[in-house]
């Protein structure tokens, strides 16, 4: 049996904050999962992409540190899309530009510092 990936997942310290953030960029999660130390959705093609609380991570990790990482390349239906999420009031890492590979592309910083791109071809 081959290897695939399942899974993406994001340590978080404020669920709340977290799943707000991943709302706002279209993923659909209910309001009852922001008191949840655990969440995962289910994404088209069978990826799973989830979140544990800083407090979970520990429960089995106590030295766990927190490490903020690329929290993934999302595909936005326009470049004109990238701009509105853009401006949609995230903490900036990169604005918006026509990158030379024929992407309109934005980077933000989710809650925790993970960084998430913004794509839309040209």
């Amino acid at each position: 049996m081959g290897i695939r990936l399942d899974l993406v997942g994001l340590v978080v310290r404020d669920m709340k904050a977290s799943l707000d953030f991943y709302r706002r960029l279209g993923f659909d999660l209910p309001a009852e999962a922001d008191r949840e130390g655990h969440v995962e959705v289910s994404l088209s093609g069978g990826l799973r992409f989830a979140w544990d609380t800083l407090e979970v991570m520990r429960s089995f990790d106590p030295s766990y540190e927190l490490h903020p990482a690329h929290a993934g390349a999302y595909l936005c239906d326009s470049p004109a899309e990238v701009d509105a999420k853009y401006a949609a009031g995230y903490q900036s890492h990169k604005e918006p530009w026509d990158a030379f590979w024929g992407q309109r592309y934005a980077q933000v910083k989710d809650p925790d510092g993970h960084t998430v791109d913004l794509f839309a071809p040209l």
